[in-house]
Protein backbone atom coordinates (compact mmCIF):
# COMPACT_ATOMS: atom_id res chain seq x y z
CA UNK A 1 0.00 0.00 0.00
CA UNK A 2 2.95 2.40 0.75
CA UNK A 3 4.00 1.49 -3.01
CA UNK A 4 0.31 2.71 -4.08
CA UNK A 5 0.69 5.69 -2.23
CA UNK A 6 4.19 6.90 -3.25
CA UNK A 7 2.88 6.22 -6.84
CA UNK A 8 -0.31 8.48 -6.36
CA UNK A 9 2.08 11.10 -5.26
CA UNK A 10 3.99 10.95 -8.05
CA UNK A 11 0.87 11.14 -10.63
CA UNK A 12 -0.64 14.20 -8.39
CA UNK A 13 2.99 16.25 -9.00
CA UNK A 14 3.10 15.13 -12.96
CA UNK A 15 -1.02 16.41 -13.02
CA UNK A 16 -0.32 19.45 -11.25
CA UNK A 17 2.99 20.31 -13.53
CA UNK A 18 0.60 19.30 -16.38
CA UNK A 19 -1.88 21.40 -15.17
CA UNK A 20 0.28 24.60 -14.35
CA UNK A 21 0.46 25.77 -18.25
CA UNK A 22 -3.12 26.68 -18.31
CA UNK A 23 -4.24 26.87 -14.47
CA UNK A 24 -2.81 29.96 -12.26
CA UNK A 25 -3.37 28.37 -9.28
CA UNK A 26 -1.48 25.19 -10.66
CA UNK A 27 1.22 27.67 -11.47
CA UNK A 28 2.02 29.02 -8.49
CA UNK A 29 1.60 25.79 -6.74
CA UNK A 30 4.64 24.51 -9.13
CA UNK A 31 6.64 27.47 -8.99
CA UNK A 32 6.72 27.83 -5.06
CA UNK A 33 8.03 24.72 -4.89
CA UNK A 34 10.88 24.80 -7.32
CA UNK A 35 14.20 24.45 -5.28
CA UNK A 36 12.44 24.71 -2.29
CA UNK A 37 14.71 22.15 -0.31
CA UNK A 38 17.69 24.08 -0.86
CA UNK A 39 16.08 27.54 0.28
CA UNK A 40 15.42 24.88 3.13
CA UNK A 41 18.57 24.64 3.80
CA UNK A 42 20.35 27.81 2.90
CA UNK A 43 17.11 29.31 5.80
CA UNK A 44 16.92 26.92 8.38
CA UNK A 45 19.77 24.50 8.74
CA UNK A 46 21.76 26.00 11.70
CA UNK A 47 18.32 26.78 13.55
CA UNK A 48 17.13 25.23 16.41
CA UNK A 49 14.06 24.78 18.43
CA UNK A 50 11.90 25.01 15.32
CA UNK A 51 8.72 24.06 15.73
CA UNK A 52 6.92 23.05 12.64
CA UNK A 53 3.51 24.25 12.33
CA UNK A 54 1.37 22.79 9.24
CA UNK A 55 -1.76 24.08 6.99
CA UNK A 56 -3.16 23.25 4.27
CA UNK A 57 -4.69 26.60 3.15
CA UNK A 58 -6.44 29.73 5.02
CA UNK A 59 -8.84 27.92 6.64
CA UNK A 60 -6.45 25.85 8.88
CA UNK A 61 -3.85 29.03 9.52
CA UNK A 62 -7.30 30.90 10.99
CA UNK A 63 -7.01 27.45 13.38
CA UNK A 64 -3.66 28.02 13.81
CA UNK A 65 -3.32 31.52 14.46
CA UNK A 66 -4.47 31.68 17.95
CA UNK A 67 -1.95 28.12 18.92
CA UNK A 68 0.76 30.09 17.53
CA UNK A 69 0.46 33.58 19.66
CA UNK A 70 -0.07 31.53 23.14
CA UNK A 71 2.51 28.78 21.96
CA UNK A 72 4.83 31.62 21.20
CA UNK A 73 4.01 33.76 24.40
CA UNK A 74 4.43 30.70 26.50
CA UNK A 75 8.16 29.58 24.59
CA UNK A 76 9.84 32.85 23.42
CA UNK A 77 12.96 30.58 22.75
CA UNK A 78 11.36 28.65 20.38
CA UNK A 79 10.81 29.63 16.50
CA UNK A 80 8.14 28.65 14.36
CA UNK A 81 7.98 27.33 10.60
CA UNK A 82 5.23 27.35 8.84
CA UNK A 83 3.96 25.54 5.81
CA UNK A 84 1.43 25.41 3.32
CA UNK A 85 0.22 23.07 0.59
CA UNK A 86 -2.01 24.99 -1.16
CA UNK A 87 -1.43 28.74 -2.90
CA UNK A 88 -4.75 29.87 -1.34
CA UNK A 89 -2.73 29.93 1.83
CA UNK A 90 0.63 30.88 1.28
CA UNK A 91 0.29 33.85 -1.33
CA UNK A 92 -1.98 35.63 1.60
CA UNK A 93 -0.05 34.86 4.81
CA UNK A 94 3.22 34.29 3.21
CA UNK A 95 4.41 37.50 5.39
CA UNK A 96 2.58 36.95 8.28
CA UNK A 97 4.67 38.20 11.24
CA UNK A 98 3.27 34.93 13.35
CA UNK A 99 5.72 32.64 11.92
CA UNK A 100 9.74 33.21 11.73
CA UNK A 101 9.81 31.43 8.32
CA UNK A 102 6.71 30.66 5.84
CA UNK A 103 7.26 28.15 3.22
CA UNK A 104 5.48 25.96 0.52
CA UNK A 105 5.13 22.04 2.01
CA UNK A 106 7.05 20.22 -0.66
CA UNK A 107 5.16 17.11 -1.94
CA UNK A 108 4.95 14.15 0.32
CA UNK A 109 7.66 11.88 -1.37
CA UNK A 110 10.07 9.46 0.55
CA UNK A 111 12.70 11.92 -0.45
CA UNK A 112 11.16 14.99 0.47
CA UNK A 113 9.95 14.31 3.70
CA UNK A 114 13.44 12.69 4.96
CA UNK A 115 15.21 15.75 3.24
CA UNK A 116 12.94 18.49 5.03
CA UNK A 117 13.06 16.60 8.34
CA UNK A 118 16.70 16.52 8.37
CA UNK A 119 16.81 19.77 7.03
CA UNK A 120 14.35 21.56 9.55
CA UNK A 121 14.89 19.09 12.72
CA UNK A 122 12.11 20.63 14.40
CA UNK A 123 11.73 19.77 18.09
CA UNK A 124 7.59 18.96 17.50
CA UNK A 125 5.53 19.33 14.71
CA UNK A 126 1.73 20.19 14.60
CA UNK A 127 -0.63 19.36 11.65
CA UNK A 128 -4.15 21.03 11.13
CA UNK A 129 -7.15 19.52 10.66
CA UNK A 130 -7.23 16.90 7.26
CA UNK A 131 -3.68 16.92 6.40
CA UNK A 132 -2.51 13.82 6.82
CA UNK A 133 1.05 13.20 4.92
CA UNK A 134 2.39 10.16 5.48
CA UNK A 135 5.66 9.91 4.41
CA UNK A 136 6.28 12.92 6.67
CA UNK A 137 4.60 11.52 9.22
CA UNK A 138 6.51 8.75 9.21
CA UNK A 139 9.51 10.00 8.77
CA UNK A 140 8.66 12.05 12.27
CA UNK A 141 8.08 9.33 14.05
CA UNK A 142 11.64 7.83 12.96
CA UNK A 143 12.99 10.68 14.30
CA UNK A 144 11.13 10.70 17.38
CA UNK A 145 10.28 14.10 16.64
CA UNK A 146 6.52 14.52 18.64
CA UNK A 147 3.64 15.06 15.74
CA UNK A 148 0.15 16.47 16.92
CA UNK A 149 -2.96 16.44 15.18
CA UNK A 150 -4.77 19.54 16.10
CA UNK A 151 -8.00 20.71 15.84
CA UNK A 152 -8.97 17.45 13.95
CA UNK A 153 -12.38 16.01 13.24
CA UNK A 154 -12.83 12.39 11.90
CA UNK A 155 -15.79 11.13 9.70
CA UNK A 156 -16.92 7.53 9.31
CA UNK A 157 -16.26 7.41 5.58
CA UNK A 158 -12.98 8.58 5.54
CA UNK A 159 -9.94 5.78 4.79
CA UNK A 160 -9.18 5.64 8.19
CA UNK A 161 -12.36 3.96 9.86
CA UNK A 162 -11.99 1.42 6.55
CA UNK A 163 -8.92 0.01 5.54
CA UNK A 164 -6.01 -1.04 8.17
CA UNK A 165 -2.97 0.32 6.59
CA UNK A 166 -4.65 3.87 6.85
CA UNK A 167 -5.12 3.53 10.41
CA UNK A 168 -2.16 2.12 11.10
CA UNK A 169 -0.47 5.69 9.69
CA UNK A 170 -1.92 7.62 12.36
CA UNK A 171 -0.18 5.26 15.06
CA UNK A 172 3.20 7.85 13.87
CA UNK A 173 0.97 10.84 15.78
CA UNK A 174 1.43 11.30 19.17
CA UNK A 175 -1.61 13.13 20.31
CA UNK A 176 -4.82 13.81 18.46
CA UNK A 177 -6.51 17.28 19.54
CA UNK A 178 -10.56 16.43 18.08
CA UNK A 179 -12.99 18.83 17.86
CA UNK A 180 -15.94 16.57 18.70
CA UNK A 181 -16.84 13.73 20.74
CA UNK A 182 -17.46 11.58 17.37
CA UNK A 183 -14.09 12.39 16.15
CA UNK A 184 -13.08 10.87 19.91
CA UNK A 185 -15.29 7.87 19.58
CA UNK A 186 -14.01 6.84 16.05
CA UNK A 187 -10.29 6.99 17.28
CA UNK A 188 -11.07 4.68 19.80
CA UNK A 189 -13.12 2.05 18.02
CA UNK A 190 -9.75 1.48 15.84
CA UNK A 191 -7.24 1.39 19.01
CA UNK A 192 -6.41 5.20 20.08
CA UNK A 193 -6.59 6.73 23.12
CA UNK A 194 -3.97 9.92 23.11
CA UNK A 195 -6.76 11.82 22.36
CA UNK A 196 -8.07 15.09 23.73
CA UNK A 197 -11.46 16.70 23.00
CA UNK A 198 -10.30 20.16 22.50
CA UNK A 199 -12.76 21.54 20.37
CA UNK A 200 -12.24 24.09 17.56
CA UNK A 201 -9.53 26.88 18.06
CA UNK A 202 -11.35 29.28 15.39
CA UNK A 203 -13.99 30.02 18.47
CA UNK A 204 -10.84 31.74 19.76
CA UNK A 205 -9.22 32.93 16.78
CA UNK A 206 -13.47 34.43 15.10
CA UNK A 207 -13.66 35.88 19.29
CA UNK A 208 -10.06 37.50 19.16
CA UNK A 209 -11.47 38.95 15.94
CA UNK A 210 -14.55 40.68 17.15
CA UNK A 211 -12.85 42.31 20.10
CA UNK A 212 -10.71 44.41 17.73
CA UNK A 213 -11.28 48.12 17.54
CA UNK A 214 -10.47 48.30 13.56
CA UNK A 215 -12.66 50.54 11.82
CA UNK A 216 -13.32 51.03 8.17
CA UNK A 217 -15.06 54.46 8.12
CA UNK A 218 -16.49 53.73 4.23
CA UNK A 219 -18.04 51.09 5.25
CA UNK A 220 -19.55 52.24 8.00
CA UNK A 221 -21.21 55.25 5.63
CA UNK A 222 -21.65 52.41 3.29
CA UNK A 223 -24.13 50.66 6.07
CA UNK A 224 -25.82 53.84 8.06
CA UNK A 225 -28.64 54.89 6.47
CA UNK A 226 -30.54 50.88 5.34
CA UNK A 227 -29.96 46.89 6.56
CA UNK A 228 -27.35 45.93 4.40
CA UNK A 229 -26.71 42.27 3.81
CA UNK A 230 -22.82 41.24 3.72
CA UNK A 231 -22.02 38.27 0.79
CA UNK A 232 -18.65 36.76 1.69
CA UNK A 233 -16.68 34.41 0.40
CA UNK A 234 -19.16 34.06 -2.63
CA UNK A 235 -18.73 31.80 -6.42
CA UNK A 236 -20.06 31.89 -9.14
CA UNK A 237 -23.06 29.62 -8.20
CA UNK A 238 -23.77 31.76 -5.34
CA UNK A 239 -23.65 34.82 -6.93
CA UNK A 240 -26.71 33.80 -9.83
CA UNK A 241 -28.84 33.48 -7.01
CA UNK A 242 -27.65 36.86 -5.24
CA UNK A 243 -27.39 38.79 -8.27
CA UNK A 244 -31.32 37.58 -8.76
CA UNK A 245 -31.68 38.87 -5.79
CA UNK A 246 -30.27 42.28 -5.32
CA UNK A 247 -32.24 42.80 -8.40
CA UNK A 248 -35.72 42.10 -6.60
CA UNK A 249 -34.93 43.55 -3.45
CA UNK A 250 -33.64 47.72 -3.65
CA UNK A 251 -34.49 48.21 -0.18
CA UNK A 252 -31.04 46.60 1.37
CA UNK A 253 -27.79 47.38 0.84
CA UNK A 254 -25.26 44.91 -0.13
CA UNK A 255 -21.50 44.16 0.28
CA UNK A 256 -20.10 41.52 -1.52
CA UNK A 257 -16.77 39.51 -0.79
CA UNK A 258 -16.07 36.92 -3.51
CA UNK A 259 -13.89 34.32 -2.85
CA UNK A 260 -11.84 34.59 -5.89
CA UNK A 261 -11.27 38.13 -8.20
CA UNK A 262 -11.17 36.78 -11.47
CA UNK A 263 -14.88 37.15 -12.53
CA UNK A 264 -14.96 40.65 -10.38
CA UNK A 265 -15.67 43.20 -13.14
CA UNK A 266 -18.48 40.63 -14.60
CA UNK A 267 -20.10 40.67 -11.09
CA UNK A 268 -19.43 44.38 -10.94
CA UNK A 269 -21.44 45.18 -14.14
CA UNK A 270 -24.35 42.49 -13.28
CA UNK A 271 -24.95 44.10 -9.98
CA UNK A 272 -23.94 47.56 -10.68
CA UNK A 273 -21.80 47.66 -8.03
CA UNK A 274 -18.66 49.53 -6.59
CA UNK A 275 -15.40 48.21 -5.84
CA UNK A 276 -14.35 49.21 -2.78
CA UNK A 277 -10.64 50.50 -3.58
CA UNK A 278 -12.29 53.02 -6.07
CA UNK A 279 -14.63 54.36 -3.33
CA UNK A 280 -14.57 57.52 -1.57
CA UNK A 281 -16.93 59.62 1.14
CA UNK A 282 -18.80 61.10 -1.75
CA UNK A 283 -18.94 58.11 -4.30
CA UNK A 284 -19.79 55.49 -1.81
CA UNK A 285 -23.08 57.12 -0.49
CA UNK A 286 -24.88 56.78 -4.19
CA UNK A 287 -24.66 52.85 -4.99
CA UNK A 288 -26.32 49.98 -3.15
CA UNK A 289 -24.01 47.41 -3.94
CA UNK A 290 -20.55 47.05 -2.73
CA UNK A 291 -18.03 44.92 -3.75
CA UNK A 292 -14.79 43.76 -1.77
CA UNK A 293 -11.48 43.63 -3.77
CA UNK A 294 -9.10 43.91 -1.32
CA UNK A 295 -7.33 40.94 0.64
CA UNK A 296 -8.00 40.73 4.67
CA UNK A 297 -11.04 43.04 5.16
CA UNK A 298 -13.97 40.78 5.17
CA UNK A 299 -13.60 39.45 8.38
CA UNK A 300 -13.58 42.45 10.27
CA UNK A 301 -16.63 44.38 8.67
CA UNK A 302 -19.07 41.63 9.30
CA UNK A 303 -20.57 44.17 12.43
CA UNK A 304 -21.82 46.68 9.92
CA UNK A 305 -23.63 44.71 8.83
CA UNK A 306 -27.23 42.98 9.58
CA UNK A 307 -27.43 39.48 7.96
CA UNK A 308 -24.67 37.60 6.32
CA UNK A 309 -24.72 34.51 3.35
CA UNK A 310 -21.67 32.43 3.26
CA UNK A 311 -20.59 31.39 0.04
CA UNK A 312 -19.35 28.03 -0.71
CA UNK A 313 -22.59 25.88 0.04
CA UNK A 314 -23.21 25.28 -3.93
CA UNK A 315 -19.94 23.92 -4.16
CA UNK A 316 -17.42 21.62 -2.36
CA UNK A 317 -18.69 23.17 1.06
CA UNK A 318 -19.51 26.32 3.40
CA UNK A 319 -16.87 28.83 3.92
CA UNK A 320 -15.91 30.16 7.57
CA UNK A 321 -19.51 31.04 9.01
CA UNK A 322 -18.22 31.83 12.34
CA UNK A 323 -16.61 35.33 11.36
CA UNK A 324 -19.77 36.35 10.88
CA UNK A 325 -22.14 34.67 13.99
CA UNK A 326 -18.83 36.37 16.29
CA UNK A 327 -20.47 39.47 15.52
CA UNK A 328 -24.18 38.43 16.28
CA UNK A 329 -25.38 37.51 12.50
CA UNK A 330 -27.62 35.33 11.34
CA UNK A 331 -25.86 33.57 8.44
CA UNK A 332 -27.01 31.83 5.12
CA UNK A 333 -25.67 29.14 3.30
CA UNK A 334 -26.20 26.51 0.69
CA UNK A 335 -27.00 23.01 1.09
CA UNK A 336 -23.12 21.74 1.32
CA UNK A 337 -22.74 21.75 4.68
CA UNK A 338 -23.23 18.42 6.48
CA UNK A 339 -19.64 17.94 6.96
CA UNK A 340 -19.32 21.22 9.23
CA UNK A 341 -20.33 21.32 12.82
CA UNK A 342 -21.22 24.80 13.34
CA UNK A 343 -23.61 24.84 10.75
CA UNK A 344 -25.56 21.99 12.04
CA UNK A 345 -25.10 23.84 15.48
CA UNK A 346 -25.95 27.04 14.21
CA UNK A 347 -28.75 25.91 12.47
CA UNK A 348 -30.63 24.05 16.02
CA UNK A 349 -30.28 27.39 17.54
CA UNK A 350 -32.39 28.84 14.77
CA UNK A 351 -29.53 31.55 13.93
CA UNK A 352 -28.75 29.71 10.21
CA UNK A 353 -30.74 28.48 7.32
CA UNK A 354 -29.36 26.01 4.48
CA UNK A 355 -31.25 27.10 1.76
CA UNK A 356 -30.97 25.93 -2.03
CA UNK A 357 -33.09 28.30 -4.03
CA UNK A 358 -34.04 31.83 -4.65
CA UNK A 359 -37.26 31.08 -2.38
CA UNK A 360 -35.59 29.82 0.14
CA UNK A 361 -33.19 32.95 0.06
CA UNK A 362 -36.02 35.50 0.29
CA UNK A 363 -37.70 33.64 3.09
CA UNK A 364 -34.40 33.27 5.21
CA UNK A 365 -33.89 36.64 4.80
CA UNK A 366 -37.27 37.59 6.21
CA UNK A 367 -36.98 35.69 9.17
CA UNK A 368 -33.66 37.34 9.62
CA UNK A 369 -34.75 40.50 9.93
CA UNK A 370 -35.78 40.44 13.33
CA UNK A 371 -33.16 38.45 15.14
CA UNK A 372 -31.64 37.63 19.08
CA UNK A 373 -27.92 38.34 18.15
CA UNK A 374 -27.50 37.66 21.62
CA UNK A 375 -27.89 33.63 20.30
CA UNK A 376 -24.93 33.79 18.10
CA UNK A 377 -22.99 35.68 20.48
CA UNK A 378 -23.53 33.04 22.86
CA UNK A 379 -22.52 30.42 21.13
CA UNK A 380 -19.49 32.15 20.19
CA UNK A 381 -18.61 32.09 23.90
CA UNK A 382 -19.82 29.04 25.32
CA UNK A 383 -17.25 26.86 22.25
CA UNK A 384 -14.15 29.16 22.93
CA UNK A 385 -11.45 27.59 25.02
CA UNK A 386 -9.67 25.29 22.80
CA UNK A 387 -6.42 27.41 22.36
CA UNK A 388 -5.78 27.06 26.18
CA UNK A 389 -6.20 23.27 26.75
CA UNK A 390 -4.01 22.64 23.33
CA UNK A 391 -1.14 24.95 24.12
CA UNK A 392 -0.73 23.77 27.91
CA UNK A 393 -0.20 20.17 26.59
CA UNK A 394 2.36 21.03 24.34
Amino acid sequence: MRRIYNIGIRIYAFAVRLASTINPKAKLFVKGRKNILTELENTLSKSKNTVWVHCSSLGEFEQARPIIIDYRLSNPTHRILLTFFSPSGYEIRKNTQLANWVFYLPLDSASNAREFVRIVNPIKAIFIKYDFWFNYMSELRANKIPLYSVSTKFRSEQSFFKYKWFAKQLKNISHFFVQDKISAQLLKKIGFTNVTISGDTRFDTVLINSQKTTGFPLIKIFTEDRDTIICGSTWPKDERLLINYIKKNPQYNYIIAPHEMRHILNLQKKTNAILYSNTNVNNIKNCKVLIIDNIGVLSQIYKYCKIAYIGGGFGVGIHNLLEAVAFGLPVIFGPNYKKFNEAQEIIKLNAGISISNYVELDSAIKKFRKFNNSIAYNYIQNNSGATKKIVSAL
